[in-house]
């Protein structure tokens, strides 16, 4: 069951981000000699208490755009508001507002979890840095309702992570992130290294804690099945720039992007019968790099309809239909396509 999100209320505005890192070369005196675009101009807003999915290829920058907006990396351009505060350039006090409103969950779990560090000790950094609660007693108690609200045992909370499966350990990173009471969390691909048995687990853990909480989600994944399950809304990156964003159900049945439709494609489907009838989408030729990426729309040298002008014009980011929103100068909505005689590519 998806969030309850509702667009009367926008907890999380991004405009224009763009987060390049520089290239830099020479031992002693370094030289800017070139830039990754990793993220170049996102727009888009999150409301309160919804999951918006964000989804592409591998080094597309979702993981890079989760980072930035909530402040690990310092953006090269653009704007970032989390319930009124302005993240680009904050000071470290609105910063430590920032870091109490908004958590993130890694991808990693093992990684993201300091080896040394007890349960106890992981769980209660943000109640000690944030200064919620008086002494580590009442510290404490509190770790152990935050175990239990994620489905581990109270009596967990002196073991180290080496000491949990895997499922376990995204459970304490998920535990950690909901020490300080946030509103909006960044879930980087939650599940991507977790075992498919348990994956659903920690979905189904995700869902409830939203509805139970408030809380908001940006949830990044490459699981588009998954994906489609958990997000009110999808959002579709390609090279550092957002493609596509819709309603979930409308992106999936009526995708208007070239990329979106061979996305969509490549979804496995569990009937045998709708596998033969669908038409599979493959995509020639490599992502360029993003040091150095096309013209035009960065996606045409790979477009199966890229027309002479898609090589020379940057797409505008336009909302086509109410809530969907496109960069493609040939998308167009189905009605409107037939009605010209156009045939559209379905997945």
């Amino acid at each position: 069951m998806k969030g309850n999100g509702s667009q009367a209320d926008v907890l999380v505005r991004v405009e224009n981000l763009k987060k390049h890192f520089p290239i830099q070369r020479g031992l002693v005196i370094q030289r800017t000699v070139g830039l990754v675009q990793a993220v170049d101009g996102l727009t888009f807003d999150i409301f309160q208490g919804e999951t918006l999915g964000l989804v592409g290829e591998s080094g597309c920058g979702k993981s890079t755009a989760g980072r930035t907006i909530l402040g690990i990396y310092q953006p090269t351009d653009g704007s970032i508001t989390i319930d009124t505060l302005e993240v680009a350039g904050a000071s470290r006090k609105t910063m430590r507002q920032v870091r109490r409103k908004a958590q993130m969950i890694f991808q990693d779990p093992f990684a993201s979890l300091n080896p040394r560090w007890t349960v106890d000790a992981i769980v209660s950094e943000p109640l000690r840095v944030h200064k919620l609660l008086p002494d580590r007693k009442s510290r404490s108690a509190r770790v152990r309702e935050l175990l239990e609200l994620v489905g581990l045992s109270r009596r967990h909370v002196n073991r180290f992570p080496h000491e949990f499966s895997g499922g376990q350990r995204q459970r304490i990173g998920i535990a950690r992130a909901l020490a300080s009471s946030p509103d909006f969390i960044v879930c980087d691909e939650p599940i991507a290294a977790l075992d498919v048995s348990i994956q659903a687990q920690v979905v189904n853990l995700l869902e409830d804690l939203q509805h139970e909480l408030g809380l908001t989600y940006l949830f990044i994944a490459h699981d588009l099945s998954m994906v489609r399950h958990i997000c009110d809304r999808v959002a579709v990156m390609y090279l550092g720039r957002l493609v596509e964003l819709a309603d979930s159900d409308k992106l999936y049945e009526e995708p208007l992007h070239p990329y979106t439709q061979a996305l969509l494609s490549a979804v496995p489907v569990p009937s045998p019968a709708v596998a033969r009838q669908r038409k599979r989408i493959v995509l020639q030729g490599d992502v360029p790099s993003p040091i150095n990426p096309p013209s035009g729309c960065r996606f045409h040298t790979r477009c199966p309809i890229a027309q002479p002008h898609c090589k020379e014009v940057d797409p505008e980011w336009r909302e086509i239909q109410p809530g969907h929103w496109v960069a493609c100068h040939e998308a167009e909505p189905k009605a409107t396509a037939v009605a010209a005689g156009v045939d559209t590519v379905q997945p």
